[in-house]
């Protein structure tokens, strides 16, 4: 976490506020809707509000609130995630099976929690522990969107959540390069505001000329991939890829039908202007191979990014209509695949006590993404920021934005 943080008054305000919007988030789903989980990768609606409550409850109220009692002597086990420091807890397979609590226990639980919070928002020596938190739930309000989006996908009905049409993109032009000169590159973050650890310590790196392209690749784009037997081509492919793509019988991007996708509004006709989303580091690699280009480095999208607006773009504000629509910012609508590996960084430490768990037992296997989507709460964004993913997975509004040699 970086060194400085918000005033007090200011993390009480946006803590309020990310409450909130999780809680809007949700209204639209039955407690079923909220309780079913599609696959090991995503976890149920439900879960997610529980587990960023216990977060508050766990690592704030239970060690710094005096006298506090928890509420629920079971919901440390149940919701609990990867926190080996935490003890046991519930096998993250079988998150679907909670029936119970039911979702209104959960809200209930929630604003228990919220309003115990009072006081120690306005504790300047938890203002880490108070950003880390919300920092923490806006990851969680990105994974819910995303984890109800696969599950209602399920359904052959294909329901809405929200009743909303996406808004037309904003067209797509010819490619234009970006070129950058290259040289020795300041690489994490500065120290000012809040940071996750894996953000840093601030380095230097050497990079060679590049060039970034101007916009995202769009779904027209990718259907000519498709027409020209992209998916069948093993040249393309990453040896892994190519296994995975069999195996799979992958043809298409997640949520493609014929000319529609699957939304949180249903079946829409995919505008053929829009961002390609919800693609694989595998498919986004084959893709740049098929193009003559090539994924960019983390440390080449961070230098290009550092000029740019970190909250600008096509970035979540309130819950409706959630699709990528295009443009030239090099912040949202999706995240942006990089051929880089998620390591740690020079001089990296892992901090101390159950939170050091947060990112650094992850590096390893998968890949870092840039960007932030439609899906990413506007204001956790920035360009030193990490999100990473394993190869296969797609499931969240992933895109590729292409890069190549000058």
């Amino acid at each position: 976490m970086a060194e400085n943080y918000p005033a007090s008054g200011d993390l009480a305000e946006q803590f309020a506020r990310t409450r909130a919007l999780s809680e809007a988030l949700v209204e639209p789903l039955s407690d079923s809707d909220a309780t079913i989980q599609s696959m090991e990768d995503a976890s149920p609606a439900k879960w997610h509000l529980a587990h960023t409550t216990w977060f508050w409850e766990t690592f704030l109220l239970r060690d710094h609130a005096d006298s506090y009692a928890l509420y629920d002597e079971a919901y440390p086990y149940l919701f609990n995630s990867y926190y080996e420091a935490e003890g046991d807890r519930h096998a993250r397979a079988a998150r679907g099976m909670l029936s119970r609590p039911s979702l209104a226990e959960i809200i209930a639980w929630r604003e228990h929690i919220t309003g115990a919070m009072g006081s120690l928002l306005e504790r300047e020596d938890l203002a880490p522990l108070v950003a880390l938190g919300i920092a923490h739930e806006q990851q969680h309000q990105e994974l819910l969107l995303t984890d109800i989006k696969h599950a209602i996908f399920q359904n052959p009905l294909g329901p809405a959540m929200w009743d909303c049409q996406a808004k037309p993109s904003a067209g797509a032009g010819e490619i234009a390069w970006c070129e950058h000169p290259g040289g020795i590159a300041m690489i994490g973050h500065e120290g000012t505001g809040f940071a996750f650890d894996n953000e840093g310590p601030r380095h230097r790196m050497l990079l060679e000329p590049f060039a970034l392209a101007d916009r995202l690749v769009t779904n027209r784009e990718w259907d000519a991939f498709i027409a020209d037997r992209g998916y069948a081509d093993a040249r393309l492919w990453l040896s892994d890829g190519w296994a995975w793509v069999r195996e799979n019988a992958i043809s298409a991007p997640l949520y493609w039908r014929d000319e529609d996708h699957f939304t949180h509004s249903g079946w829409q006709r995919r505008d053929p202007d829009a961002p390609v989303t919800h693609i694989s580091y595998y498919e986004a690699d084959a893709y740049a191979t098929w193009a003559g280009a090539r994924l960019p480095t983390e440390f080449e999208w961070e230098t290009a990014a550092q000029s740019h607006d970190a909250g600008g773009g096509n970035q979540l504000v309130q819950a409706g209509a959630i699709l990528p629509r295009g443009g030239t910012e090099l912040f949202g609508d999706c995240w942006q695949f990089t051929r880089s590996a998620y390591l740690p960084y020079p001089r990296f430490q892992t901090a101390e006590g159950a939170v050091g768990e947060y990112n650094g037992k992850f590096m390893s296997g998968q890949f870092v993404l840039k960007g932030a989507s439609c899906a990413t709460v506007r204001g956790h964004s920035r360009s030193s920021y990490r999100n990473f993913f394993y190869p296969q997975q797609r499931w969240q509004f992933t895109g590729l934005r292409l890069a190549k040699d000058f």
